[in-house]
């Protein structure tokens, strides 16, 4: 008999996470040749998740939960249950029953044909604003031309894997993790199912734009060095661009005399030489940055409580 992990990310999803817990159970407790544990994991809630995850598993013995010490984060979470997951296969789920359970089953079937993974891809971004919709499909066309590894459009973290491709993902053990861009870089077979988006069964998204935007400069840096090559191109640019104007006003100095007006042209050049250069040194600062926090070795998350006997 397979055993098969689902693993949870939880931040403040009182609301829903009772109703996800006997939807999912109830669901994956009718699939047969399989044995179902759940892996939640509360990243720092500040509600009442922490509560009733305990209250899961004094009832159930195949519910485990892990609590973290402050928020850091899904991708932490995410991290962290498939660190101390040991099934045969993991499926990283959401707790707000935007991932339909009920693809589990198929994802199963896809394993079984021999794939390492099945991912499940929005084929729609219905209820999702214009504006959000319209930012994120820009973002993936731009990172997968500067980057190495294709990012489709419209996948997200609900998938299941292969103990192979779960033990490959947790050896990327960097601290400023994105794991889309991980999924794909580390390779294996992936198969693809297609659903339709779904609204929250309820609570608010934890995702404002601003967390979307930090969190997409992150994939960006994390899996492309474009950006300061980017930098070195137009710094190399303007470098010529300058050699060659000076050239020409030396030129028309000495045959022409000096040239008093230009004081517009002049200011627009400053302004736009410093704004590129001001522009490279972000560039730069945030790749230093990410140096910066990866040589500190900081844990990735600290386990506040757990029902793990032996956890990592």
């Amino acid at each position: 008999m397979k055993r098969v992990d689902i693993i949870v990310p939880c931040f403040n999803e009182g609301d829903v996470i009772e109703l996800f817990f006997n939807k999912t159970n109830g669901i994956v407790s009718k699939i047969e040749g399989c044995r179902f544990e759940f892996i939640f994991v509360d990243d720092g809630s500040s509600d009442d998740t922490a509560v009733k995850l305990k209250k899961f598993s004094d009832m159930h013995d195949y519910v485990k939960y892990i609590s973290f010490s402050r928020n850091f984060g899904k991708e932490a979470a995410m991290y962290a249950g498939l660190k101390n997951s040991t099934g045969d296969y993991c499926v990283i789920l959401d707790s707000d029953l935007q991932h339909p359970p009920e693809l589990i089953e198929d994802m199963l079937k896809k394993i079984d044909e021999g794939y390492d993974c099945c991912a499940a891809n929005r084929a729609t971004r219905k209820g999702d604003p214009f504006l959000r919709t319209f930012l994120t499909r820009r973002f993936y066309r731009f990172i997968n031309k500067i980057s190495e590894v294709n990012m489709p459009d419209g996948a997200g973290d609900f998938r299941m894997m292969s103990r192979k491709m779960v033990n490959a993902v947790v050896a990327m053990s960097e601290v400023q993790r994105f794991s889309k861009g991980i999924f794909s870089w580390v390779g294996f077979n992936t198969a693809w199912i297609d659903f339709e988006n779904v609204e929250r069964a309820a609570g608010n998204t934890k995702w404002s734009f601003w967390k979307l935007f930090m969190y997409a400069l992150d994939g960006i840096t994390a899996f492309s060095t474009a950006p300061l090559k980017l930098a070195s191109i137009l710094g190399s640019i303007i470098s010529l661009s300058s050699f060659v104007y000076g050239i020409w006003v030396v030129f028309k100095t000495v045959f022409y005399g000096a040239d008093v007006p230009g004081y517009a042209s002049t200011i627009i050049l400053i302004l736009f030489i410093g704004g590129i250069i001001i522009l490279s040194l972000g560039i730069l600062g945030e790749y230093v940055a990410k140096i910066y926090m990866e040589v500190k070795r900081r844990p990735i998350y600290i386990i506040k409580d757990t029902n793990i006997e032996k956890y990592e």
